[in-house]
């Protein structure tokens, strides 16, 4: 071989081998950056979309289209979701994929992971301080004139601690007695709060983050079909004549709502993240855990478990599903003040951390009469150290992969587990009270349209659909009440499959399996 066609032989193989790197380099990266994305998501299709698959894979808008088949979608979402969950066309929506994972699956599954278990550890909030004052300094109240006494009470203190050079953000009245403070310069500010005899606890602030993972068959699984004329159903405000919707109030303390999607009954709103002026949801969590609880019972998009509830939006969350631990109290003091009204709130968030404040708050709401649903986490883990939802006073709420809406684990393959195994990205352990559908669940979403989204996000409205389902029958029963009822009825290890949705799941990595969301036979 002469000079010449080696040189030329040399000048290939190198092109080849860094075109071949950076092809590498590449995918890792755009990889990464999807990755870190709080939701991983289908594209959503709003009412009228004639879009093909094939068109909404082509946008590099949403890098994990692939998740979707090659086949068509249907010209509208009335053709794809009828009147009614039963009616539906699964194989339409979105076919699998292939089981059999090969190395690039397992390496991307395992960054996925380990991405996840980052995003859900504890993250504080530098100067930001969460003040719980001892209950004889002021006593709780939801109203009257002694609220109105504990309220100036209040603003009298955090003057007094605003004059010593902190910035109040938040005042809270109802599930605490206490405020969150922004600290200055003082250095010497926290200790003589933490020796203060009317404080109890100063802890500092943190973020907690959404509960989604990435992206529907949750309503017929439960046995909470429609056609179930076995649930308590009255008329109430719901929007679109002559529906049927359940007499009953949840609070979702998330990213918002949707105020004019057409499938939710949207009765009330709050919103206290900062830059916002009301609870419209900026980011879609919020709206997809809404209607997988109460999307109403009419004549197209989907159906929820509670059809048509009064969902009041309590915006905690921003715009990219984070927020301080502190809102997250704020809110929950609100709706402690509007225990009167309110029969469930939904927490699809979390941290691996742990908050006094926090917990005495849920607790004292509670105690109000408050039935409270959390998100168990998607770490994988033990959920003992995954807050809200260790506390024992709320319903925790595991994940399943279910891909026919029936028992039996006939369905296909998704990717986060067989059909009817407990979903492989879902937190597990003896805080976890019960499990629910939580993967590929086809929702509302933001803007008007529908999606499907995963994760213990998406398993915990279920749960908490089910128990406005049982409130709207029980209207005195009281949180502890909610609790027995859900795991009293629902599907436990012993059960045969009825071929419908009465049957149980498998590979929990829990030794004592929980039970498993059933409401067909609540009564």
């Amino acid at each position: 071989m002469n000079s010449i066609s080696k040189t030329a032989l040399f000048f290939a193989l190198a092109v080849t081998l860094f075109s071949t790197s950076f092809s590498i380099m590449g995918y890792y990266r755009n990889y990464s950056a999807f990755a870190l994305q709080e939701q991983f998501q289908d594209k959503q299709l709003k009412v009228g979309s004639s879009l093909t698959r094939s068109a909404y894979l082509s946008s590099s808008e949403y890098p994990d289209g692939t998740a979707f088949s090659s086949s068509s979608v249907a010209p509208s979402v009335q053709d794809i979701m009828p009147s009614s969950i039963p009616n539906l066309d699964k194989t339409s929506i979105d076919s699998q994929k292939d089981p059999t994972l090969n190395a690039t699956d397992i390496f991307h599954n395992s960054l996925s992971s380990r991405l996840a278990l980052q995003k859900e550890a504890r993250q504080e909030i530098g100067g930001q301080y969460i003040v719980v004052l001892k209950q004889e300094a002021n006593s709780l109240s939801t109203s009257g004139e002694s609220d109105i006494s504990n309220g100036n009470e209040m603003r009298a203190m955090a003057s007094e601690i605003k004059s010593r050079g902190a910035e109040i953000l938040n005042i809270y009245r109802h599930a605490l007695s206490g405020y969150t403070i922004k600290v200055g310069d003082n250095p010497d500010l926290l200790t003589n709060l933490k020796d203060d005899p009317r404080v109890a606890t100063v802890e500092q602030d943190q973020k907690v983050r959404m509960f989604s993972q990435v992206v529907p068959t949750g309503i017929e699984r439960i046995g909470a079909s429609p056609l179930n004329t076995n649930l308590a159903k009255t008329t109430t405000q719901a929007k679109g004549g002559g529906s049927i919707s359940v007499n009953a109030d949840i609070a979702i303390l998330d990213t918002g709502i949707d105020m004019n999607h057409p499938d939710l009954n949207v009765y009330a709103q709050k919103t206290f993240v900062a830059g916002t002026s009301t609870a419209n949801d900026d980011n879609g969590h919020g709206t997809h855990v809404a209607g997988i609880a109460a999307a109403m019972d009419n004549s197209f998009g989907v159906v929820g478990v509670a059809p048509g509830a009064r969902l009041w939006a309590v915006k905690v969350l921003d715009r990219s599903g984070a927020g301080a631990l502190s809102d997250v109290i704020a809110g929950i003091d609100y709706i402690t003040g509007h225990a009167n009204e309110i029969d469930v709130v939904n927490m699809s968030f979390g941290c691996q951390c742990d908050s006094t404040a926090l917990n005495s708050a849920v607790n004292n709401a509670v105690s109000a009469g408050i039935t409270f649903v959390a998100a168990a986490g998607n770490s994988g883990q033990d959920d003992s150290t995954f807050s809200p939802a260790s506390n024992p006073n709320v319903i925790a709420v595991g994940a399943i992969a279910d891909s026919d809406g029936r028992c039996g684990g006939l369905g296909p393959s998704t990717q986060y587990g067989n059909d009817d195994t407990f979903a492989t990205f879902s937190n597990y352990g003896p805080k976890v009270t019960i499990a629910a559908p939580g993967v590929n669940i086809l929702s509302t979403y933001y803007g008007g349209s529908y999606t499907t989204l995963s994760g213990t996000s998406m398993a915990a409205p279920h749960v908490a659909g089910a128990a406005a389902l049982y409130k709207a029958s029980h209207p005195n029963a009281s949180p502890a009440d909610v609790k027995s009822a859900l795991t009293n009825f629902a599907t436990s290890p012993s059960i045969t499959c009825d071929g419908d949705g009465h049957g149980y799941f498998t590979g929990s990595p829990y030794s004592t399996n929980e039970p498993l969301l059933y409401v067909r036979n609540m009564k």
